[in-house]
């Protein structure tokens, strides 16, 4: 049996905006990431499909990206009507907590909704908008490495037990 690559890290997360200079301003001016590249095309490489857009690429310290597709439409992403508006998002880690209650402020001098300072006990996280409406995550880890590794060590088993709940549940549901 071969062994599977290694995954080295995330290198872009894309998602649709609406305006590219809004998002822009939001990401370069207000969060402070740089615009680092913009592909123009009016061909899609991967399907060939005709499609003019502008891919803006945001990159964040440790060299990955935070990327957005404007269509040239003046339409965001639409939510998912299946989906509580909290569910889907980013999560970006901070270094400090110092420096989360920095972007917090600096969010709410800038007139951005902040939820939180949110204590999940592994990480402390304050949660807002852009002006796509997509759900970003400032986070910042705060458990030491051992309750890590415990997390780790009981994840599987944690998994397997919500399955088999859930598989309880459906069975239990079920018209006989």
């Amino acid at each position: 049996m071969s062994t599977l690559p290694a995954v080295l890290g995330l290198h872009h997360f894309a998602w649709r905006c609406r305006n590219a200079e809004e998002t822009r301003h939001f990401y370069e001016d207000i969060l402070g990431l740089p615009l680092t590249h913009v592909i123009r095309l009016d061909r899609v490489p991967s399907t060939g499909e005709h499609c003019p857009y502008v891919h803006l690429f945001f990159e964040m310290a440790d060299g990955s990206n935070i990327a957005f597709f404007d269509l040239g439409d003046n339409t965001a992403a639409l939510p998912s009507p299946n989906t509580p508006a909290w569910v889907n998002h980013i999560a970006l880690r901070l270094p400090s907590l110092e420096a989360l209650e920095t972007m917090k402020q600096r969010l709410l001098e800038h007139d951005i909704e902040v939820l939180g300072v949110t204590d999940h006990h592994f990480v402390h996280s304050i949660y807002f908008f852009d002006p796509n409406g997509f759900r970003l995550e400032f986070t910042v880890p705060v458990a030491p490495a051992e309750t890590l590794a415990g997390y780790r060590m009981h994840a599987r088993a944690t998994l397997d037990a919500w399955t088999e709940e859930q598989k309880q549940a459906a069975t239990e549901t079920r018209p006989a």
